[in-house]
């Protein structure tokens, strides 16, 4: 999660799955500023390979782990 100034915040959201025995993440990109619901930005599947980068490049522009959104 990674708050702005207007009182929302951006959102990424990961749900793992196995497709054909393979290990996958669901990248759910969005923002969200109640009381509206929340809207959906991306979505796209990452390797699990994937995973390391992708959470550094999060954290590098200002994401921060938080209790789930919504």
């Amino acid at each position: 999660m990674r708050p702005r100034n207007d009182g929302g915040c951006d959102y990424v959201r990961l749900r793992s799955s196995s497709i054909q025995g393979k290990e996958q993440y669901e990248w759910i990109e969005g923002c969200h500023l109640p009381p509206q619901m929340p809207l959906l930005k991306k979505r796209r599947w990452l390797s699990l390979e994937a995973m390391p980068l992708q959470r550094h490049q999060l954290e590098a522009h200002g994401y921060q782990p938080s209790k789930p959104v919504f």
